[in-house]
């Protein structure tokens, strides 16, 4: 007798790969930029003077783009066109395309007005200057 031992983890990953499918996150179906969850993927941090955020935008112009700081919250929202094909069929399209907009809390009070914001090799650099109220302050200790 062949016994059949029970595997957990492949039924679940089996599950991932057509729950996937069903959703259009994965394979050659038309996708678009809302379903690969949160987009653009994003890093974030700070120094004594600035809070930084850089998110992933490659083939993206600064024209797809439009940047927002409203109430410390950071919008960014652009636009992926549909790539066009002249003479050809596409065999496998897995690139998303379409609108996104992504809205994140910011974790200090900044200047909105400082706000400034490179795309540079498919990078988006935003750099958000703190306000004076959380920068550090050296407090000197008087010896008396």
């Amino acid at each position: 007798m062949l016994a059949t031992r029970w595997e957990p983890w492949n039924e679940l990953t089996r599950l991932n790969r057509e729950m996937d499918r069903m959703f259009g996150r994965g394979g050659n179906r038309r996708s678009s930029l809302a379903g690969v969850g949160s987009f653009p993927a994003l890093n974030m941090w700070e120094d004594e003077a600035n809070l930084y955020a850089e998110a992933e935008l490659p083939g993206f112009a600064i024209d797809d783009l439009e940047i927002y700081v409203v109430d410390n919250q950071l919008t960014i929202k652009g636009e992926r066109r549909p790539p066009e094909l002249e003479g050809g069929v596409w065999q496998r399209q897995e690139r998303g395309y379409g609108n996104f907009s992504r809205v994140i809390e910011l974790p200090i009070e900044i200047r909105a007005e400082g706000v400034s914001a490179e795309l540079k090799n498919g990078v988006l650099h935003v750099t958000l200057p703190k306000t004076e109220a959380v920068k550090p302050r050296r407090i000197e200790v008087k010896v008396t």
